[in-house]
């Protein structure tokens, strides 16, 4: 089923990254469960990256995450799960985790699970290679 983009200059800017060897900036997923959505966000700072787990709502809710991110290279891996309770409001995304990574030569899987009201929902990105 075809993924409709709601930020077409964050896809145009992130390849024209990833072309030249260089860490997307944003990575966003797509996936939304009534009023929820999730997103995993990548931000490059010097030789680190930030990945954000963030909720979106269009109203009040509470419920519970798990974040796991994954990582291989050079100088080897790491393998770090966040989780709990959140409560989210509209108008701006709630902050459910952050990871900071060495970015140099680095592979990262991230997935986030999002459970509202006995329902769950997940992103997932995979980020990075050699600089």
């Amino acid at each position: 089923m075809p993924r409709l983009v709601k930020h077409p200059r964050r896809v145009i800017a992130a390849l024209a990254l990833c072309s030249v060897g260089a860490m997307a900036t944003m990575a966003t997923a797509d996936q939304s469960l009534g009023p929820v959505r999730c997103e995993i966000r990548a931000t490059p700072d010097g030789g680190m990256v930030l990945l954000e787990a963030l909720a979106h709502t269009d109203r009040n809710v509470s419920g519970t995450y798990s974040f796991h991110v994954e990582s291989a290279g050079r100088t080897g891996g790491t393998n770090i799960e966040q989780g709990g309770a959140f409560s989210a409001a509209p108008g701006r995304p709630a902050t459910l985790g952050i990871v900071t990574l060495d970015a140099k030569g680095g592979v990262f899987d991230a997935k986030l699970e999002v459970t509202v009201g006995g329902n769950s929902i997940s992103c997932a990105e995979r980020l990075g290679g050699a600089t």
